[in-house]
């Protein structure tokens, strides 16, 4: 067969296999992921999807990734104030004053004059709701002294919760070199404010409210997350936007008895970044089932001891427990191991012990248990009583 002959009967066989193959379906290959899951998030830079009480993660994408989290920063100030509220550092009902530097803040604001008072929890709601920043600077000084002091209470407190990709610089999320964070972190900060601090929900799920109310500098607070106006279940929680971080936002949703986090940064437009923070959303709702296996308070164990009063006590679990797993499937065998020092009773109802649990032998969960009445040490006579009590009832 000449040469030309041969290239004419190469291309007929070529073009034979390509026509075959074309009324193939080819299936794709499988990498782990469902073609929903793939397609969550195409437009932001790094997103992550949480269930926060067992802070499994749902979906990801560059998660790890340090960028600028913008005014997603004011999370970590308002778990702040809301602990220095709870140690009594400050009181909601205080008036809190202006410095000059809080008052030259750049960027969204309520416009502070300098020496200006405002009470605390007005100020709160300037930073939940609408994301001032002289309001973060204000709480800065009053809690930790000094912007800077501040500013390392943020980062020690990033560190206690696991957030490994976090450095603040601070306390507004205006652009300053080295400020930067993950998206998983800022999902597990969301996550331990809303199981630490759920009241503050309460105010980041405000749409709109007013400051100066009843003075002729009155000023409107709209919030900057339209979710909490727009969709049902949505309560925070913080959004972010700086040319350098692109459009940021670490929500939270509660329907159906389950609550789920997503992240979004470094979104092209505020459109592109609710529409994937809601696909995320979504997906988690119509796809996964929170499965409670202990509440918090729940009685663990019940003992008998004559030297306490009361005699008998409960062991109670401090935190919920659960589970999370994909509508339809079924929970598998769980086993727990407690270790309850019962020799060195607290008399103030702190930690008494731990209890592990374990889902299809993982460990998923090590808990703190305690002890839920007040328990004091018994008097010799009520010792004495108790005891000769369980004697007659023997000897009947």
């Amino acid at each position: 067969m000449n040469t030309k002959i041969t290239r004419i009967f190469s291309a007929i066989l070529v073009g034979l296999i390509f026509a075959i193959f074309s009324f193939i379906d080819i299936p794709a290959q499988d990498n782990g992921a469902g073609e929903e899951e793939a397609q969550l998030v195409t437009d932001g830079k790094s997103a992550i999807l949480i269930e926060p009480t067992t802070f499994a993660v749902i979906y990801e994408k560059n998660a790890d990734d340090r960028r600028h989290p913008a005014s997603m920063t004011k999370i970590m100030t308002m778990i702040l104030i809301m602990e220095a509220v709870k140690k009594g550092v400050i009181s909601f009902d205080d008036t809190l004053y202006a410095s000059e530097y809080a008052s030259s803040m750049g960027g969204t604001n309520i416009y502070l004059e300098p020496g200006e008072g405002m009470k605390a929890e007005d100020l709160f709601k300037s930073i939940a709701i609408n994301s001032a920043n002289d309001s973060s600077v204000v709480f800065a000084e009053a809690i930790g002294g000094s912007v800077g002091n501040f500013v390392r209470m943020m980062n020690n407190k990033a560190k206690e919760i696991g957030c490994v990709g976090t450095t603040f610089k601070n306390p507004h999320g205006l652009p300053e070199a080295g400020h930067l964070s993950t998206a998983r972190d800022m999902a597990l900060m969301g996550a331990y404010l809303v199981n630490n601090h759920p009241e503050i929900l309460e105010y980041t799920k405000i749409y709109e409210d007013y400051v100066r109310e009843d003075t002729d500098k009155r000023f409107w607070l709209v919030n900057t997350n339209k979710l909490v106006r727009f969709v049902e279940g949505v309560d925070g929680i913080k959004t972010g936007w700086t040319n350098e971080a692109g459009y940021c936002l670490t929500a939270t949703i509660c329907r159906d008895n389950k609550r789920f986090i997503a992240v979004v940064m470094g979104g092209s437009s505020a459109k592109t970044r609710n529409q994937e923070i809601m696909q995320m959303l979504n997906y988690a709702l119509g796809t996964y089932d929170v499965h409670n296996i202990y509440k918090k308070d729940q009685v663990i164990a019940t003992y008998e001891d004559v030297s306490v009063y009361p005699a008998k006590y409960n062991v109670i679990i401090t935190e919920d427990v659960n589970v999370l797993l994909k509508k339809g499937d079924k929970l598998k065998k769980i086993t727990v191991e407690k270790n309850i020092d019962y020799k060195n009773l607290p008399y103030d109802n702190k930690k008494v012990g731990t209890m592990k649990i374990y889902y299809d032998g993982e460990l998923i969960k090590e808990a703190d248990l305690a002890v839920k009445e007040e328990l004091r040490k018994a008097g010799y006579f009520k010792v004495f009583w108790e005891v000769l009590k369980e004697i007659l009832l023997v000897s009947k």
